[in-house]
């Protein structure tokens, strides 16, 4: 899941970013309100963390900016504060959940699984192209009712692609999503990973669902109706 972190202190903000990128999440990280809330605008995220107490913007008034802006995307607030009047305007605000530092990652690991659920349903959470199945929760993929085993990258890259079948993504966009920080354009662990991934999940044809697209990048293929 892709999830927009923003929290302005760095200890804080590094461990947790360590702990959900090891579960497999896509994180993008902002130290400000001013910029957490342009990206939280301009791109689509699965789940917002989002700490109260930030410079520029800060956290309540970017929950406000966002339900006003019809925005309905599952926000967790962070506050260092217990006070009774903070959780209550948060969650009147539109706060899908809250949670008080200092906290386990695994706390919050368990709090994003469970908005999201609850935003979106099981059944969003399950995505299904002809024989192949992606659990986006449990983190399983199946193909021919047979458990495939993916590393974490593998699994993000298939959610990526299955999640728009039919849409050619470039290496670029493949490299910022998945590995989250620019390579040299010429690297070739895009390519890698697609060759491993199709070895798994479609042995025994030579593309499989994942088509190569000469000059540009990669598709999911669209199942023939």
């Amino acid at each position: 899941m892709n999830v927009l972190f923003v929290e302005d202190e760095p200890k804080i903000a590094h461990f947790v970013q360590i702990g959900l990128k090891e579960q497999g999440f896509v994180v993008d990280y902002c130290d400000n309100g001013d910029d957490g809330y342009i990206q939280a605008i301009d791109n689509e995220y699965d789940v917002i963390v989002l700490d109260i107490m930030v410079p520029g913007k800060d956290g309540l008034s970017i929950l406000k900016s966002l339900r006003r802006a019809g925005q309905n995307v599952p926000v967790i607030l962070v506050t260092a504060r217990n006070e009774l009047d903070d959780r209550l305007e948060g969650l009147n605000l539109g706060a899908d959940d809250y949670i008080a530092k200092p906290f386990f990652v695994e706390e919050l690991v368990a709090r994003i699984h469970a908005v999201v659920r609850r935003s979106v349903g099981d059944r969003q959470n399950l995505l299904s192209v002809g024989s192949l199945k992606l659990d986006r929760i449990t983190r399983e993929v199946t193909c021919n009712q047979q458990q495939v085993e993916l590393t974490t990258r593998e699994f993000n890259l298939l959610e990526y692609l299955m999640r728009s079948p039919g849409r050619v993504f470039t290496r670029t966009q493949i490299l910022e999503r998945i590995w989250g920080y620019n390579f040299n354009p010429s690297t070739n662990v895009v390519d890698v990973c697609i060759q491993r991934l199709r070895r798994k999940i479609d042995p025994m044809s030579e593309s499989g669902w994942i088509e190569s697209i000469r000059g540009v990048g990669y598709r999911f293929r669209k199942p023939e109706s």
